[in-house]
């Protein structure tokens, strides 16, 4: 089955509900953007000479033109690779690169400094899209369940991303497990993009087009607390994907005193920490509306949740553990916490995590060894540590390779200690998390400089500001004369942390 039959049925059984609106004005009922979806397939295919089974990059901030981009990708037969559009134009370069996609669409401002030998670039709005447009619409081509749909780059330990490979089948297991699990959807709801569609909101997309669900693009194309306020005043039926963080910032927002959000029907929250004590504020203030899911790019949007009837069941004797918990196991996602031999750990006791189902990736893209590893013994190895309780409710205890969860975006230390180390000034460097009040974390670089070297911050910003996105730019640079260390060399990052914490409490 190809996922843009899902289009296409909303096209034809909802072809005046409004499907793309961008603020509070509607710009594509479903039997527009089906047919421009068509269109934009078989423009792609005459225009570009592309087969099933070539990759499109889509390096788009949040527009309208993102979902008639994707699903005419799907239409052709083709597997998208959306990027996002924050990285840097080399780490863009670097993904297109790896996926071997032919064509990139891309933004103004991205498309002006992308530099990708082999690779085309359209930008919607253009002459050149506009021709891609005139095309008529081109029959779905048809597709396997197992047929690559999406690759979803992620970074790993290493700070290389790698582009996880997920299927037509699942894309459809998050699809469902959504109207399992998180919310059933109806043609007069609206999903809001305030978060960036090449990540989790675009893939909480899909439900909401399958039902023919509008669509909303905030005019500021991102997150603006009072813009989503005035969006949920006026569009009824109105859910959201939002880091924890922003949760918090639409929370503590001047306006939401006097704000009215009786139309918001569903935020579903995820990608980071949530603090039991910001969480009944949310509930306090919003009401039941908060909905909990833990997944990664591997295994996407899905393997456990906590749903909103939990989070204002505070008659149960556990209700604070499990506001504090990831909740419960998704409908069809088995998940186990094992020992380092891939046994199950009893209850109580703290493990790697571990998950299967028809929604975990086929495997790394061009990565056999990663594959093998992360996919050993038909498991997903999330990397996550984690224990479960006697009900079996699971809690994250830490987050393995060191991971940064800023705004609800990872960022990955290895990745920014790589290019720190380019400076030969530059003898050591550590790369940490603190707490920040907004964001969650923010990056904190602890730098050795080399014997005799003069160095600033200004000279790493700089070089920072070259290589890599700018929010993964240390916000602070601490120049030490050694890194702690254990007796084998390893760094002990956990020593710089604390130190940042009792600097924060003192």
């Amino acid at each position: 089955m190809n996922l843009a039959e899902h289009l296409i049925r909303a096209g034809r059984a909802f072809p005046n509900r409004p499907a793309v609106s961008l603020g509070t004005r509607v710009v594509h009922d479903y039997r527009t953007l089906a047919d421009r979806a068509g269109r934009v397939a078989a423009g792609l295919v005459r225009r570009f000479g592309l087969l099933p089974g070539d990759r499109v990059a889509i390096a788009l901030w949040n527009d309208v033109a993102y979902l008639e981009t994707l699903y005419g990708i799907w239409h052709a037969g083709l597997v998208a690779v959306p990027i996002n559009a924050k990285l840097h134009a080399k780490e863009i370069a670097w993904i297109i690169g790896d996926a071997g996609a032919k064509l990139c669409i891309a933004s103004p401002d991205i498309a002006e400094v992308l530099e990708v030998p082999g690779t085309e670039i359209l930008v919607p709005g253009t002459p050149d899209h506009a021709q891609i447009l005139q095309a008529d619409a081109a029959p779905i081509v048809p597709r396997a369940l197992d047929d690559l749909a999406w690759l979803f780059y992620t970074s790993g330990t290493t700070g290389r991303p790698k582009g996880a490979m997920l299927s037509h089948r699942n894309l459809l297991a998050q699809t469902m497990n959504y109207f399992a699990d998180v919310d059933q959807v109806h043609p007069d709801d609206c999903m809001i993009h305030a978060a960036p569609m090449s990540h989790g909101s675009g893939l909480y997309a899909l439900p909401h087009v399958t039902k023919a669900a509008n669509q909303v693009i905030p005019e500021s194309g991102g997150f603006e607390p009072a813009e989503s306020l005035a969006l949920i005043r006026h569009w009824q039926g109105a859910a959201f994907f939002f880091a924890p963080t922003m949760v918090h910032r639409l929370v503590h927002a001047p306006e939401i005193g006097d704000a009215d959000t009786r139309n918001l029907k569903t935020i579903v929250y995820g990608g980071g920490p949530m603090y039991v004590a910001d969480l009944i504020q949310a509930i306090d203030v919003l009401g039941p509306k908060l909905a909990q899911i833990y997944g990664q790019g591997e295994a996407p949007m899905t393997i456990t949740g906590l749903p909103k009837w939990m989070h204002v069941d505070d008659g149960h004797p556990r209700y604070q553990d499990r506001l504090g918990s990831a909740g419960m196991a998704r409908s069809d996602v088995e998940v186990m916490v094992a020992d380092p031999e891939d046994r199950a750990l009893p209850p109580g006791e703290i493990g790697e995590i571990l998950a299967r189902g028809a929604v975990v990736m086929q495997g790394y893209w061009q990565n056999e060894k990663a594959s093998a590893d992360t996919l050993r013994g038909g498991w997903l190895h999330t990397g996550d540590m984690g224990s479960f309780d006697q009900d079996g409710f699971l809690t994250l205890k830490d987050r393995s390779k060191d991971m940064i969860i800023s705004g609800g975006t990872n960022i990955y230390p290895r990745e920014i200690e790589e290019v720190l180390l380019r400076d030969a000034r530059v003898a050591e460097v550590s790369i940490v998390g603190r707490p920040h009040s907004d964001w969650g974390e923010e990056v904190v670089a602890f730098v050795v400089a080399a014997e005799g070297a003069k160095l600033t911050p200004a000279d790493l910003d700089r070089l920072c500001l070259e290589n890599i996105a700018r929010f993964k730019r240390p916000k602070d640079y601490r120049f030490i004369e050694a890194l702690p260390k254990n007796n084998y060399g390893k760094v002990l990052k956990t020593e710089l942390r604390a130190a940042l914490a009792a600097e924060a409490k003192g």
